[in-house]
């Protein structure tokens, strides 16, 4: 069974739900498309079997949801820890230099991660992470969240609304900028991973 026929499945079956718990997935597990997910909501409500009212609450509330678990997962992890973590020789993810680094541009422009972070593929998802782990307030969090995972459902919702019975073009023209997307990201992963380790190397002394 093809992504877009499982997604069939549980839409037909749940209904406006079942649109919520696919994007409350799509934000923990990243590779759940919700360039999927959101246009066959809107076809499905243009058809007449969705409630056009019901989906895009559900698909917000869904967003908001999954992104809390990860904000939790942040505050968990905390700060603190991390940097503790960070000074560690088998730690190679990220240095204390850069957490700092990190941290400042955090404070500076968190909200703006936040917000423009929720309409951009996989960052979806992890940037609630960082905001977690910056303390940033949980209100503010929300606020922008539901707005930036708002505009994005329902830009995405309209699509599938207007194109009908062609609603998986979406996902077909948009699939390739998501992959590129995420082979950037893990290409800055690996790099970022080479030069730590790197760095460890040319600061152990030589005898």
């Amino acid at each position: 069974m093809c992504v877009a026929d499982w997604v069939f499945s549980i839409v037909d079956r749940l209904g406006a739900a079942g649109v919520g718990l696919l994007i409350l997935l799509e934000n923990v597990v990243p590779p759940i498309p919700s360039e999927v997910i959101l246009p066959l909501a809107g076809f499905r409500a243009r058809s007449g079997a969705l409630n056009v009212l019901a989906v895009w609450p559900a698909a917000t509330a869904g967003s908001v949801l999954g992104a809390l678990l990860l904000y939790g997962l942040g505050t968990w992890l905390g700060y603190e820890r991390l940097h503790r973590l960070a000074g560690h020789r088998w730690f190679v993810f990220v240095s204390q230099k850069d957490l700092d680094r990190g941290e400042r541009v955090f404070e500076r422009h968190g909200g703006k991660v936040v917000l423009l972070g929720r309409c951009v593929p996989f960052l979806r998802s992890v940037v609630s992470i960082p905001a977690g782990i910056a303390g940033m307030p949980l209100s503010r969090f929300l606020v922008l969240t539901t707005i930036g995972s708002g505009v994005w459902n329902a830009a995405f919702i309209a699509l599938g609304w207007a194109l009908g019975n062609n609603w998986d073009q979406v996902e077909r023209y948009l699939g390739p900028i998501s992959y590129v997307v995420l082979g950037l990201l893990a290409v800055g992963l690996v790099v970022l991973i080479v030069r730590r380790v790197r760095s460890r190397s040319d600061s152990v002394p030589h005898g």
